[in-house]
């Protein structure tokens, strides 16, 4: 399979407030696509979008695997925001939880300590 971007989408009940947190977990969109979704490239081929939705928010889940779990959590926590939960898989992976007021889950998922 060939892959030139993915696009991950969650959805909101009201997005003015939405995009306030979301913006303290990953900081400023990279555009906005119009008055009710905001988009955030993450990496290059991948990007997360924040959309209105009423009647189907709070269903989603999306894991960003990183290359700095710790640098990452810490950086979000700066923002003044933290994990809603910590795991870790029994093979060490490791990932923080962060839930949106709506529900929806953004996991960022990182290698066992061992292996970085």
């Amino acid at each position: 399979m060939s892959l030139d971007h993915v696009f991950a989408g969650l959805r909101v009940r009201e997005f003015a407030e939405a995009r306030k947190w979301y913006e303290r977990l990953l900081g400023e969109p990279t555009f906005l696509a119009h008055a009710t979704e905001a988009v955030w490239t993450l990496a290059e081929g991948g990007s997360l979008f924040v959309v209105e939705d009423a009647d189907r928010a709070g269903h989603c889940l999306v894991t960003i695997f990183v290359d700095d779990l710790d640098a990452r959590v810490a950086e979000i926590a700066a923002r003044g925001l933290d994990p809603d939960e910590q795991l870790t898989y029994s093979n060490g992976v490791r990932k923080a939880v962060y839930r949106d007021p709506d529900g929806n889950e953004l996991g960022f998922g990182g290698a066992p300590v061992e292996a970085r």
